[in-house]
């Protein structure tokens, strides 16, 4: 098999938990296949190659400079496509979070590969390649064979573990691409300093239609922060205004898959679900006992979420003070 090349995805200069799960996978196909595994970093990262290096990739390729400094699908694609090139890649990892997502449609048309989005399982022996993702709102799986001779995955993130660091080191190589950029960012819009990301949290607290408004959100975001996790929504919260857009959880929101996740007053619905079914333990509060997630939970709460999660939180504040 030729090489494995994983896209990493870096935040403030760091490579996000995502991108080392990937790396991670990368590392254990590259395990079981025989083949090399390398990694490429677009934009301003210094100490981004010597985390990949510990990873297990043997050569990190760089793609620096002012076409970098935002993201832009054209000029990112061109990038990893010219990393692939040099590394002779067949198999292109990445994490399927928004930015890896959009980067990975772009690159598949450029190689002209096979995409396989948001694959939450790789069969490592196959032959051909075989992956697992979900489909239909997650009510079913696939089973997807990757025949083409290169080969797009994302996979979802908090899904594959991280794997260990070692003390190894990669090798550092530039790289230049050329495109013609016809898209361009002009803002980004950063969230809040020290707010968590939905989709690398290991605890998620959501609330839903049944929080009652803005102001109900302050239960939520209490038992988050007494957690260290972050703070979701339902679609329908964000609809009314409630909660920004980058809290939603659901098919039309973000795909997580924390350890832990809260519903608190969220009916369940087969979107939502299809953006949280992956979690590995579910506990639902809500007053409807007949509501769609209370079945799914692991562990369901009949009551008032706001008599019943202040509740649950003194309790946890006595457990973690122990």
């Amino acid at each position: 098999m030729a090489g494995i090349l994983v896209w990493a995805e870096v935040s403030n200069g760091e490579v996000r938990k995502a991108s080392r799960e990937a790396v991670a996978a990368g590392s254990k196909l590259a395990q079981m296949s025989g083949a090399p595994l390398a990694a490429v970093v677009c934009g301003d990262a210094p100490g981004a190659a010597e985390t990949l290096g510990r990873l297990g990739a043997a050569k990190v390729f760089t793609a620096a400079g002012p076409g970098f400094e935002k993201y832009s699908s054209e000029a990112y694609a061109a990038a990893v496509a010219e990393a692939g090139q040099r590394f002779g890649a067949e198999i292109y990892l990445m994490s399927a979070t928004a930015l890896g997502k959009d980067l990975a449609a772009r690159l598949a048309a450029k190689l002209d590969a096979a995409l396989a989005s948001d694959v939450t399982d790789v069969r490592w022996d196959s032959k051909p390649l075989t992956v697992i993702r979900p489909v239909y709102s997650s009510k079913l799986l696939a089973t997807v064979e990757l025949l083409s001779e290169k080969k797009v995955i994302t996979l979802r993130p908090n899904v594959f573990p991280l794997g260990p660091e070692r003390d190894l080191s990669a090798e550092i190589v530039p790289i230049s691409a050329e495109t013609n950029i016809r898209a361009q960012v002009l803002q980004a819009l950063k969230a809040a300093e020290g707010a968590i990301d939905v989709t690398e949290a290991r605890v998620i607290v959501s609330g839903g239609r049944g929080v009652g408004g803005a102001d109900g959100f302050k239960v939520v975001e209490e038992l988050a922060k007494t957690l260290r996790g972050a703070v979701g929504a339902s679609r329908a919260a964000v609809d009314a205004g409630w909660i920004p857009y980058k809290h939603q959880v659901g098919q039309t929101g973000k795909v997580v898959s924390p350890v832990l996740y809260i519903a608190c007053g969220i009916s369940g619905s087969i979107q939502h679900f299809a953006g949280m079914g992956s979690s590995k333990f579910i506990i639902a509060v809500n007053t409807d006992k007949d509501a769609p997630i209370m079945e799914k939970a692991d562990f369901a709460i009949v009551g008032d979420l706001f008599k019943v999660v202040p509740i649950l939180k003194e309790e946890l504040l006595k457990a973690i003070a122990k």
